[in-house]
């Protein structure tokens, strides 16, 4: 039976499982492997692999897609786009209970993302004006993961902060189901409820590609967001450049801080949560009471037993999952604030006394009542957060990330004149002449 590791040594757990790896150094399991080998005829790494998807995608366009829909996800397919009465119909597809509750996700997120303060300025004075100019990017590709699960929540999540900032052509890209090469219908009822209509059944790289340099079905974009596995993310980092990207999202993590008040049970719930997304998933438990750390630990062994993806969650707790115990909650934080979690939950007599410690997290969740489950889905700001340590420089995903600030000048030419004279100064510190001639003329112009 699978539990929790629990480290009474501090610089034990930071050398395992509170030590960040890079997206390069991540091992290869055998089997993943021996299916590289098969796909392309001889061994290759993903890196290699994600590369040549990229360029035979750039050559060949849609056929590209359709061959590796059929060679990857074993979808014959005779066209990539979903039919936009598809999408339409998708609604009366699902549960009734299920489409309520995808409504009142959707009109959360919005709401939420519509507080937060987007505006450009405009400094007029008598030299003239500065300011910045906010505006939309013109089309955003979202990835939506489909492989092990559907998540409509990501669609949610992507594509409703995208819409606030006014941005006007989004497509999303997800992989088509293994045999009949159809859409989740609850995917195509967020879609719907989006008011997306342009979907289309392809993933992994060849999805990241088609989007970064456009096919006949898929329009070149100008940003990609949306997480998904290793391939996305490789493909993603190696298209940025010419394509803008949100991040490249790793294996998700979630960081719980606990203290002897903590319910054990709870807390246990919280970490095979999320554990349950990838067995390269982290589930950590931070804490200065050893007996709460044990209560977890037995908590966690009996609740995994009856939970559908026991084998996914049992990898994760042995991969990069434990409880770390630490002096004191002021040790915790420090421990929290230099992994930098995803997700930072505060199961603490007092959280809100304790915020003002956080310095690193991509979300902070407060108390037994706010655990990550509601951010996953309905509490309001996007689930797509920094992983991987990302969050000490990197933000979750919002409507900033969908807009782009145009430096505003416009100086008088008295101004200009004068300024000139420090201009054409620095330029000649620079040995910079034809910047000095330049600014030079402007002050003979007085």
């Amino acid at each position: 039976m699978s539990t929790l590791r629990i480290y009474d040594n501090l610089d034990e757990a930071r050398a395992t499982i509170l030590k960040r790896h890079s997206l390069n150094e991540v091992s290869v399991p055998g089997w993943l492997a021996d299916s590289l080998a098969q796909l392309f005829g001889a061994p290759v790494t993903p890196d290699e692999a994600v590369r040549r998807i990229i360029r035979s995608v750039r050559e060949n366009g849609d056929a590209a897609l359709l061959d590796w829909n059929a060679r990857i996800d074993g979808a014959q397919l005779d066209a990539l786009a979903v039919p936009a009465a598809e999408i339409a119909a998708a609604l009366d597809a699902i549960p009734p209970e299920v489409a309520d509750a995808l409504r009142l996700a959707a009109d959360r997120i919005r709401a939420f993302h519509e507080k937060q303060p987007v505006t450009g300025w405009m400094d007029a004075t008598g030299e003239g004006a500065l300011g910045q100019l906010i505006r939309p990017v013109d089309s955003v590709g979202v990835y939506v993961a489909g492989g092990t699960a559907p998540l409509p929540s990501s669609l949610l999540m992507s594509v409703i902060p995208a819409q606030v900032a006014g941005v006007e052509e989004i497509v999303v890209t997800t992989p088509p189901r293994r045999g009949d090469g159809s859409v989740s219908p609850v995917i195509l009822a967020a879609a719907a409820i989006c008011g997306v209509s342009r979907v289309v059944r392809v993933g992994g790289a060849q999805a990241i590609a088609a989007m970064a340099y456009g096919t006949q079905s898929v329009p070149r974009v100008a940003k990609i967001v949306g997480p998904g596995n290793l391939f996305v993310t490789l493909a993603k980092q190696q298209v940025y450049g010419d394509v803008g990207i949100d991040g490249l999202p790793g294996p998700t993590e979630t960081m719980v801080i606990a203290d002897a008040s903590a319910d054990p049970g709870l807390a246990a719930a919280d970490l095979l949560a999320q554990a349950e997304h990838d067995v390269l998933a982290s589930a950590i438990l931070v804490t200065p009471s050893r007996a709460l750390a044990e209560q977890v630990a037995v908590e966690v062994g009996r609740r995994l037993e009856d939970l559908s993806r026991a084998e996914i969650i049992a990898q994760a707790l042995e991969n990069r999952s434990g409880a770390v115990i630490v002096r004191d909650l002021a040790q915790a934080f420090d421990v929290a604030n230099d992994y930098a979690a995803e997700h930072l939950c505060l199961l603490v007599e007092e959280p809100w006394q304790w915020v003002g410690r956080v310095r690193n997290a991509g979300g902070v969740f407060l108390g037994e009542s706010s655990f990550e489950v509601l951010g996953d889905y309905v509490a309001g700001p996007s689930h797509v957060m920094p992983t991987g340590g990302t969050a000490r420089f990197a933000s979750p995903l919002n409507v900033l990330d969908f807009v782009k600030i145009t430096s505003l000048i416009g100086l008088e030419p008295g101004a200009a004149s004068e300024l000139s004279v420090a201009a054409a100064t620095l330029a000649q510190a620079e040995a910079l002449t034809a910047h000095a001639a330049a600014a030079q003329a402007r002050v003979t112009r007085r």
